[in-house]
């Protein structure tokens, strides 16, 4: 019976503690439908790309976004049935999350992870890129894992034979008691481990236990607006994601320092995105107040972040805060932000001061 073993340690728990607490800003961060959008495209494009890239896949961030977008690229076939392939996988996990919920606020139990389900996902990624007989179906061969970097293998999966036993183990584990009583981002990373371990098809199982992995954090209620993209994380330095999946091995079994990775990396990832997020919604009381989402741009954005830090804006100030711009194109924006109410001025002369309005600070 699958049963993982690991260790909570003060490094996952400070790790899970950070991405709680960028899920919460995340969530609840006052954006136009504009925003929401845009930042989802980007999160998807980096996710493709990263996500193909990390195994050899040729094409560059700009090409997998032309891919995308339907424009034609000068590259191998392979590399650009991939990138489309990942791309629908991505919609599918999408689907598979909105599924998720009844009008009860209950599971929906067809939507569990199964084997069928993650076949289904395998079928989508080498769809024309596999022979439409190994597509969907468990390797009827051994095969040995190698670094897309170096061409050393990096280890040995379990033989043919054992997979179809080791599969229905794990999503057994997956579907009961004791995965239910695991955090979903310990969880999601386990389901990353197993699947890569257990290399149960014959090609393009990094990107189903990626897909996977994405897909428990999705319906656990981690799916953080589709906002981020680990898999950027897991391809900037793909020797440390090689290196955290040996690990385990390495570790007789012990999944610690693996989770101590890969949390660590969704993490950075989240903070980003968090960063972001909290430059084009300054403060959720200002959406409040005004009873609308307002549209600020980036100079207008990076007054209000200096007032919520400083206090306060004077002119003397505006040089340093915006070098090369004119303090007539400052004053505009500072003209607009008092006519929405979202500052006020103090006093009358060049030492006057712009200062938040209480609920935007």
């Amino acid at each position: 019976m699958y049963s993982p073993r690991f260790t909570i340690t003060n490094e996952i728990l400070t790790n899970i503690g950070t991405i709680e607490a960028a899920r919460e800003v995340i969530d609840h961060a006052p954006l136009l439908p504009y925003y929401e959008k845009q930042f989802q495209e980007e999160a998807l494009v980096r996710t493709v790309h990263h996500g193909t890239h990390i195994e050899g896949n040729e094409l560059d961030l700009a090409q997998a976004e032309k891919v995308l977008l339907g424009q034609n690229v000068v590259a191998r076939v392979r590399d650009i049935q991939e990138v489309i392939n990942y791309r629908r996988v991505m919609e599918y996990l999408n689907k598979s999350q909105i599924s998720h919920s009844t009008s009860s606020g209950q599971a929906n139990l067809k939507s569990q992870i199964d084997e069928d389900m993650i076949k289904e996902i395998h079928r989508m990624t080498v769809e024309r890129i596999l022979d439409a007989s190994q597509c969907g179906v468990y390797r009827s061969t051994q095969v040995v894992v190698r670094n897309s970097q170096t061409g050393n293998v990096s280890f040995r999966p379990p033989t043919a034979v054992e997979v179809v036993y080791q599969m229905a183990d794990f999503v057994h584990w997956l579907a009961g008691e004791g995965a239910a009583e695991v955090h979903p981002v310990l969880k999601a990373g386990i389901v990353h481990y197993e699947i890569v371990r257990i290399h149960p098809f014959l090609d393009g199982n990094g990107r189903v236990a990626r897909s996977l992995s994405t897909l428990v954090l999705f319906k656990e209620g981690y799916d953080i607006r589709r906002f981020f993209s680990i898999e950027e994380y897991f391809d900037n330095n793909a020797s440390d994601y090689y290196k955290a999946l040996q690990s385990v091995e390495e570790e007789d079994g012990d999944l610690t320092k693996w989770l101590s990775y890969f949390t660590h990396g969704l993490a950075i990832e989240l903070t980003k995105v968090k960063e972001k997020v909290q430059r084009l919604s300054v403060d959720i009381k200002l959406k409040d107040k005004l009873g609308q989402q307002v549209i600020l741009t980036e100079r207008q954005i990076k007054i209000i972040e200096y007032m919520q830090k400083t206090g306060y804006l004077q002119n003397k100030a505006f040089e340093t805060l915006f070098p090369m711009v004119s303090e007539d194109t400052i004053l505009r924006e500072l003209q607009e932000l008092v006519k929405r109410g979202i500052i006020r001025k103090q006093g009358v002369t060049k030492a006057a001061k712009y200062v938040l309005n209480t609920y935007a600070g």
